[in-house]
């Protein structure tokens, strides 16, 4: 059977569902999308996505593909995510919808991704960033989160900062290209890049670093930690809401006839995702 496949960029509050994932109790952002391909397509087909996010983390750039009988698609490409979002809560949204490379697969596919933390460090919360940032009250050294963050880039066993599972990861080590802070006002940005994400480990590193601007544990404590690989060994988990999946990256497809060129960092195909 003919068929076509389709890549789409989807940003989402995460608010209102328990995470990405069709769920057995409760609602994910995957069975609402899924409805509505289900309005225009009989063959209701399956959302194919680069990442489960949790329980209440948000998304801008979530990377998902479905592929349908190529009788099945009567409109424009360009019309396509104007007609799912016409079904779609006002938290869903398809920001891109585009053909996509018979091969292409949104999980097996991602080179990477960035998640982005948002913080907002002052005594009165901020009520146009409510359900969208951690409201820490207290002070934080900034200069000694900066410090801490460099330790956690590179190739490690990231063990200490992710949660238990209800089943057994084949491995726990990954490599973060970039964790870098921002400060703007009394925002702070924590970026953070990588391979892969083990469950919870973004906001175990985000509540860890928010803990090394209390004072409680010092920049070089972090190397500590992650040598010991123990969960009790680390910081606290940050809030979900202040989470959200910023990018995921795909490496540009090589035209026949090019040769391969060396490879770049993940950030530079961030446009080939989220334009």
């Amino acid at each position: 059977m003919d068929t076509l496949k389709f890549k789409l960029v989807i940003a989402y509050d995460g608010t209102a569902y328990q995470g990405w994932q069709v769920q057995k109790i409760g609602t994910g952002v995957q069975e609402k999308v899924e409805s509505v391909l289900a309005r225009y397509f009989s063959s209701k087909p399956r959302l194919h996505s680069s990442s489960r996010t949790d329980t209440g983390v948000h998304a801008l750039g979530m990377a998902a593909h479905f592929e349908i009988p190529k009788t099945e698609f009567k409109m424009p490409v360009a019309r396509l995510a104007i007609a799912l979002n016409a079904f779609l809560p006002e938290d869903i949204r398809v920001m891109d919808a585009t053909r996509a490379r018979k091969d292409f697969h949104a999980r097996f596919l991602a080179m990477g991704k960035q998640y982005r933390y948002l913080v907002w460090n002052h005594h009165a919360m901020n009520p146009l960033l409510h359900g969208r940032a951690w409201h820490v009250a207290r002070p934080l050294n900034f200069t000694a989160m900066r410090k801490a963050a460099k330790h956690f880039v590179g190739k490690h066993d990231f063990k200490s900062f992710a949660a238990t599972h209800n089943y057994e990861m084949k491995s726990t080590v990954r490599t973060l290209t970039r964790c870098a802070l921002k400060k703007s006002g009394r925002n702070i940005t924590i970026t953070i890049e990588g391979d892969g994400f083990l469950y919870k480990m973004c906001r175990g590193i985000a509540g860890t670093l928010v803990q090394v601007g209390f004072g409680k544990f010092s920049p070089d404590d972090i190397k500590v930690m992650l040598a010991k690989t123990d969960r009790r060994a680390a910081g606290m988990s940050a809030p979900a809401h202040g989470l959200v999946l910023w990018k995921v990256f795909y490496k540009q497809p090589r035209r026949k006839g090019t040769k391969k060129k060396r490879a770049f960092p993940l950030r530079v195909f961030a446009s080939f995702v989220v334009r």
